[in-house]
């Protein structure tokens, strides 16, 4: 029996044959990247604003990273019992930089300066056993 699998929100992210990618936008006028998508430059210096949807990843490297050592608040969602997990600040290779989940088995391996991947995985299992998906980063 094949698992029901739903994105915990639908738009951020997209698996395509060349692996996960993050859905954004890119200002044309002056480069700047926004995820998730914004429909004006927020760049003060731009006074193009012109923007264009854009795909980001999947790969990048860990500029810094943090270890959630307790449950978050809602609307967090996590399987019990809760499990400390590391949350990492990527550069990725076109240009954005962003904060995600990393996926890793022991938060405490997590170094800075790693080179990671954009990839989907399971987030939490809801009642009914349909996985939520998430993008995380996991090292390579």
């Amino acid at each position: 029996m094949t698992t029901k699998r739903i994105p915990v929100i639908d738009g951020l992210f997209s698996d395509t044959a060349d692996g996960t990618r993050l859905l954004g936008s890119r200002c044309a006028s002056c480069n700047v990247p926004y995820f998730p998508k914004s429909s004006l430059c927020h760049n003060p210096d731009c006074t193009g604003s012109q923007m264009e949807d854009a795909s980001f990843g999947p790969h990048g490297t860990v500029w810094s990273y943090s270890i959630q050592n307790y449950p978050p608040p809602p609307p967090a969602r996590y399987d019990e019992p809760y499990k400390p997990y590391a949350l990492g600040v990527v550069d990725l290779t076109d240009g954005l930089r962003v904060v995600g989940r990393m996926a890793v088995d022991d938060p405490e391996s997590l170094k800075a300066g790693c080179k990671v991947e954009l990839v989907s995985e399971p987030l939490c299992t809801e009642e009914d056993g349909t996985e939520v998906i998430t993008w995380m980063f996991r090292p390579i």
